[in-house]
């Protein structure tokens, strides 16, 4: 098996650990996949919601956040794909809403590895 090979299974592998992690709701679990430097970056589908957290608090506090913001999320996925230590990962995401209906967003995320770890994840997310 060729380096080039390893290193994409080895990134495919790190993303999927990372997502279900997402959907146990579990920031340590996902924390344990980044580099402490990690830097996560999103914006939402109002096109208003931005946000740049960079290093290990910053990222563990908005993935804390969530289950607040995002009652019930589950992410599902629609397509995944990597060559060696680039990932591009599609998804739809749900999440109740305070009138109790569900709301559908799909987005995309790029990662980047480092030394086994995401050190950045850039995500862009739509209204389906």
């Amino acid at each position: 098996m060729s380096v080039a090979k390893a290193g994409t299974l080895a990134t495919m592998e790190l993303v999927k650990r990372f997502e279900d992690s997402y959907n146990r709701h579990d920031p340590d679990a996902l924390m344990a996949d980044m580099t402490d430097d990690c830097v996560f970056e999103h914006v939402a589908p109002d096109g208003k919601s931005f946000g740049r957290f960079e290093g290990y608090e910053q990222v563990r506090g908005f993935w804390a956040s969530l289950p607040a913001n995002m009652p019930n999320y589950h992410f599902e996925t629609e397509d995944v794909f990597a060559t060696d230590d680039r990932c591009a990962y599609r998804w739809i995401l749900t999440f109740d809403l305070p009138d109790g209906t569900q709301a559908v967003h799909h987005g995309v995320d790029i990662y980047t590895i480092r030394d086994g770890k995401i050190s950045e994840k850039y995500t862009y997310a739509s209204l389906l």
